[in-house]
């Protein structure tokens, strides 16, 4: 008689249904970025994660029980230069914190919007205070 785990078929199918549908509201975020900054999505990978590492925490300089929506790691637009080595450049995106402070689909999607656009200014070169005054913080 073959066995398998209480629950483990139906919890996968649940979390893969929770990151598809995370997925399509990172995307729709994508696809909402206006034309003239379209371009620069080239340059960055799109990544969407569970959870912030402990390291990315760190970097962020946020405590392990605090929570982070979003983290651009690279070397913005605007320290780009003839000497300098590029680095890749990455959007990671924290599923968990997000779908957990934003249970309502509406707030959840505003806050994946915002979200992406804030690390995309990081991106561009916009810093946190410019980004506070935009609203965007």
């Amino acid at each position: 008689m073959a066995k398998r785990r209480r629950g483990a078929r139906s919890a996968f199918a649940r979390r893969r249904a929770e990151t598809d549908r995370f997925e399509r509201l990172v995307e729709r975020a994508l696809d909402a970025i206006p034309a003239p900054f379209q371009a620069a999505l080239d340059e960055i990978a799109i990544v969407i994660e569970d959870d912030a590492s402990d390291e990315q925490l760190e970097i962020s300089g946020l405590a392990p029980d605090e929570a982070l929506y979003g983290l651009y790691e690279g070397t913005p637009r605007t320290a780009w230069g003839a000497e300098s080595v590029p680095f890749p450049n990455k959007i990671s995106l924290f599923r968990i914190p997000l779908e957990e402070d934003f249970p309502d689909p509406e707030d959840l999607a505003d806050e994946v919007r915002i979200t992406v656009i804030h690390e995309l200014a990081h991106h561009l070169g916009i810093d946190d205070d410019r980004l506070g005054e935009l609203g965007l913080d």
